[in-house]
């Protein structure tokens, strides 16, 4: 009986507690409830058991002693090469998603104590001085490091009113300082990413206080007006007005030294048989940021096929690759994540998803890697509906592909339902109706204010997932900019 009770009164404390996180209000309450959770749940326990099938803890054991035993001891060359031979994110495949989908906050206690480890290896190695490594070894060694590890991206989906939920993604990241400096925009994410490319970084807040993002973007054109001009649903000219002067006219390299974020726009051709394309600083120097903008959120019938505009060395507006119309970009290329890991050198990634045709058949991490029994129907279900749906769209190309309009709707349709929906870490919204009545409304401050936080809240969750895959990647990139600080003082 008395056991009947405190297991009653266990779940009663437990049930608050979920009440609570549910209504927190930042992510330093939403943290402190966690930990709370996972301590009355005993889930605790879990942390400390080195035992896992989702990591190699024997291996992180040993190099964990020798990270250690080497700093104590102040024995810098083995330090540098016990850190150069595991200089990756997810060595013994810590970073795995399982490994963070146990507890609410944190994973295995060896996972961050290695982390830790190597961030206090790094940092004795910018401290130390010594003859064999002198001032113009350690930033040889640091930018050795940088290139070895690399970087993540931050991607952001398209979804017209609903990618508000992206800015909330943001504000938890850069009060966590885990915002990247790489990121990807589609659709109404580009307008994200152009924002925070054309900022100067103090005018970043400001940004996401909504103070630029709330305006009128769409503006619904009359039945008689699409019947006697060409076109789409809404107004293009209301658009570019508004992108205009919320983006200015800045190009991509000018964005760039503005803000020091590598801004990448996704775009796809107008003749839906030709590859997206990444629009960004390396591929389009000198293209406006808000014409590359403009032209991923041309979603077809929504609005019509952009061209886009590019500014000369003398400030002149001309138009880049003339010949060419550009639509929506996350019709096929909602994430470019391979395309900029060659530009990038990216580690990981994190997918920011608010596309209302996407979301409802997201999976969570526990749902993705699930691998018994049980799962094998839905696995096999997702698997076959997709080979299928792809072949019958093949085949009906093959049958009727002829007449253009047709071809492009199917090519549309094959692009979307071909593409990858994930990243590494994964945040998502989790619509209902009421959402998608919000799918075309222009952007106002309550609109945002609602999205903003549905977006912190489905981050709060990943933030420890996220410290664990930055930390050592921080580091380097800290440690690098003291260097460099200290390297240009040396020269004046």
């Amino acid at each position: 009986m008395l056991k009947l009770l405190t297991e009653n009164t266990q779940k009663s404390r437990m049930n608050e507690l979920k009440k609570q996180l549910a209504h927190a209000q930042n992510y330093q309450e939403w943290k402190e409830i966690a930990l709370q959770l996972d301590e009355e749940s005993g889930i605790q326990q879990w942390k400390y058991e080195n035992s896992s099938p989702y990591f190699d803890a024997e291996v992180i054991s040993y190099r964990l002693g020798l990270l250690k035993k080497y700093r104590q001891q102040n024995r810098s060359k083995d330090l540098m090469h016990i850190l150069r031979e595991g200089l990756t994110y997810d060595i013994a495949n810590i970073c795995h998603p399982m490994l963070f989908v146990v507890c609410y906050m944190g994973t295995k206690k060896i996972i961050e104590e290695y982390v830790n480890e190597v961030h206090l290896g790094l940092q004795y190695l910018a401290q130390v001085e010594s003859a064999e490594f002198n001032f113009e070894a350690k930033i040889s060694f640091f930018r050795h490091c940088k290139i070895a590890y690399g970087q993540p991206a931050l991607m952001f989906s398209g979804g017209a009113t609903l990618g508000l939920f992206h800015s909330g993604v943001c504000k938890v990241l850069r009060e966590q300082d885990l915002m990247p400096n790489v990121l990807s925009g589609s659709s109404a994410g580009a307008i994200i990413a152009a924002m925070l490319g054309v900022s100067e970084p103090e005018q970043t807040d400001r940004i996401l206080t909504g103070q630029h993002v709330v305006g009128d973007a769409f503006h619904f054109r009359s039945l008689k007006t699409l019947l006697k001009e060409r076109g789409g649903f809404a107004d293009v000219r209301h658009l570019k007005r508004f992108l205009v002067e919320n983006l200015g006219d800045f190009t991509f390299e000018e964005a760039y030294k503005r803000s020091g974020l590598n801004i990448n726009i996704a775009v796809a051709p107008y003749d839906a048989s030709q590859n997206a394309s990444i629009l960004n600083r390396f591929t389009a120097p000198d293209l406006l940021v808000w014409s590359a903008t403009l032209a991923s959120c041309a979603v077809p019938i929504l609005f019509p096929p952009i061209r886009l505009t590019a500014k000369r060395y003398d400030g002149t507006h001309t138009p880049f690759m003339a010949n060419t119309f550009w639509v929506d970009g996350s019709m096929r290329s909602d994430f470019p994540q391979e395309k900029m890991s060659r530009l990038y050198n990216i580690n990981y990634t994190i997918a920011s998803q608010a596309n209302p045709h996407i979301v409802p058949f997201m999976q969570s991490d526990a749902e993705r890697y699930r691998r018994d029994l049980l799962s094998w129907p839905e696995r096999i279900i997702r698997r076959q509906g997709k080979v299928i749906t792809k072949g019958i769209m093949d085949f009906t190309r093959e049958r009727i592909g002829y007449v253009p309009q047709v071809r492009r709707l199917l090519d549309n349709v094959h692009g979307i339902v071909d593409q990858r929906y994930y990243g590494d870490v994964n945040i998502f919204a989790h619509h209902n109706l009421k959402h998608y009545l919000y799918l075309l409304q222009n952007p106002r401050p309550h609109i945002f204010q609602l999205l903003q936080k549905e977006g912190e809240r489905a981050t709060w969750p990943k933030v420890s997932a996220i410290e664990i895959h930055a930390r050592i990647g921080k580091t380097i990139e800290h440690v690098l900019d003291d260097l460099q600080a200290q390297e240009k003082a040396r020269l004046k």
